[in-house]
C-alpha cells in the first residue's frame, strides 16, 4: 500500500512544519527551543517514539480482543535516550500497563506480542530505504 504524507513550512515560523495525511486534521511538527526552534509543536523524534507506543498498543488490543480477554485498555509510556544517537544508538524504553488483566501469563503473553508490532518489526528488524530528490516547480 503506498501512501503520501504531504509536508510544507509554516509561513512566519523559525522551523514548524503543517503535516497533511489523507484527510485527517493538520498536524504540526516543530523543534524544541533548545535547538532553535518554537517548541510548538512535537519534534520528529517523538513522533519516531509515540509511533511505536502506539503501534504496541494497538496490537496488544487486538490480540486480547481476538482472544476474549477482559483487557480495558493500555498505559504506555515511552522513555527515550537519545546520548548516543550520533554514535549510532537510540534507546527506546517503553512501558506498558494492560488494565483488567491480572494473569501473569496473559500479561506476559501480551507483552510478547507487543514486540510484533509492525512498527517495532520495522525499527528493529527491516531494511528502510530513503530515497530524497529535489523537484522543481514547473
Amino acid at each position: 500500500m503506498k501512501k503520501t504524507i504531504e509536508i510544507q513550512s509554516v509561513r512566519n515560523h523559525i522551523f514548524r512544519q503543517r503535516v497533511e495525511l489523507d484527510g485527517f486534521e493538520e498536524l504540526f511538527v516543530d523543534v524544541p527551543r533548545a535547538f532553535g526552534g518554537e517548541g510548538s509543536a512535537p519534534d520528529p523524534h517523538d513522533y519516531f517514539d509515540l509511533s511505536l507506543g502506539a503501534c504496541k498498543a494497538i496490537t496488544s488490543l487486538m490480540y486480547a480482543r481476538r482472544k476474549g480477554w477482559s483487557l480495558e485498555g493500555i498505559s504506555v509510556k515511552v522513555h527515550r535516550d537519545d546520548s548516543e544517537e550520533r554514535h549510532g544508538t537510540y534507546r527506546l524504553d517503553v512501558e506498558m500497563q494492560f488494565h483488567g488483566i491480572s494473569d501473569p501469563e496473559q500479561v506476559a503473553r501480551l507483552e510478547e506480542i507487543s514486540h510484533k508490532c509492525p512498527i517495532h518489526r520495522l525499527m528493529t528488524s527491516s531494511t528502510v530505504e530513503v530515497s530524497t530528490r529535489a523537484v522543481t516547480q514547473a
